[in-house]
């Protein structure tokens, strides 16, 4: 396995190899980025991540200064599974000029995340085109939890004609429930027994969508009472909106995507499930 932070780096090593794919993250590894890496191992001749912080995506109260950074222990994750390169570049190597052109991002980013985070997303979509130029892959990797995100990304590869495949990874979960992610690690033990809440109600929003409820604002009411008894949490959104576009939907009439956001004490998690 390969380490290299620079853009001539990925590129000499990368130089005349064919099957990449690609696994883009932020570090602090889990089992659920191992889960884009076994999927990698199956499909690609040759496997890269990176693993970069991307500060344009933080907003000026979010956790950029804190945000786990665990390069030593994610190098090993990565040789475990069988990853050919690894690109952490520095800051100034991905924006070595302010950044004058970003990828504006239409109405998928209106709702859910999009809506508490503004420019989150154009620096979601910014980050993640650099980082298809710069390695060229035939596929890239992305877990379903970060579902608004995948489904940006799914569409800024169709309207720019991208020349690769954008593979959804399903969420890789805990034995209660709680989907994998960099920021459980923020979580006290008090919080932990809480963070599960966000699931739970997930699953009961879709439990009343299969027995036949089709107001959407009753499902969502069902799965906010879930929240009553739980003191340590702040809703921030639970919504129900239509796989493709992510608007929401007031009357379900097909299959739609129940996406949640919660604070827990300080710390934001985001979960999703579909019905």
């Amino acid at each position: 396995m390969k380490l290299v932070h620079t853009v001539k780096q990925v590129r000499d090593f990368l130089d005349s190899k064919k099957n990449i794919g690609l696994v883009p993250t932020m570090g602090a590894l889990h089992a659920g980025h191992e889960r884009l890496m076994e999927m990698a191992r199956r499909e690609a001749a040759v496997r890269a991540v990176s693993i970069f912080v991307n500060p344009l995506q933080f907003g000026p109260n979010e956790d950029y200064s804190r945000y786990p950074r665990t390069l030593p222990q994610d190098l090993e994750t990565c040789e475990r599974n069988g990853v050919d390169l690894v690109f952490a570049p520095p800051v100034e190597e991905m924006y070595p000029l302010p950044q004058l052109i970003s990828v504006e991002v239409g109405r998928l980013s209106e709702h859910l995340c999009g809506k508490f985070r503004p420019g989150h997303f154009r620096a979601v979509a910014t980050v993640v085109i650099k980082l298809l130029n710069i390695v060229q892959p035939q596929r890239a990797y992305f877990g379903e939890k970060d579902i608004q995100q995948l489904t940006i990304i799914r569409r800024m590869v169709t309207d720019l004609s991208l020349n690769v495949t954008i593979v959804g990874v399903p969420i890789v979960r805990e034995i209660d429930g709680l989907a994998l992610s960099s920021r459980n690690k923020y979580l006290t033990a008090e919080e932990r027994k809480f963070a599960p809440t966000l699931y739970r109600a997930l699953q009961e929003a879709a439990s009343r969508i299969r027995t036949g409820e089709k107001d959407a604002s009753k499902v969502r009411e069902a799965a906010l009472s879930l929240f009553v008894n739980s003191p340590l949490i702040r809703v921030e959104y639970l919504e129900i909106v239509d796989p493709d576009e992510l608007q929401p939907v007031a009357t379900i009439s097909g299959p739609v995507r129940i996406a949640g956001a919660i604070w827990v004490g300080a710390t934001r998690l985001i979960d999703n499930v579909t019905a």
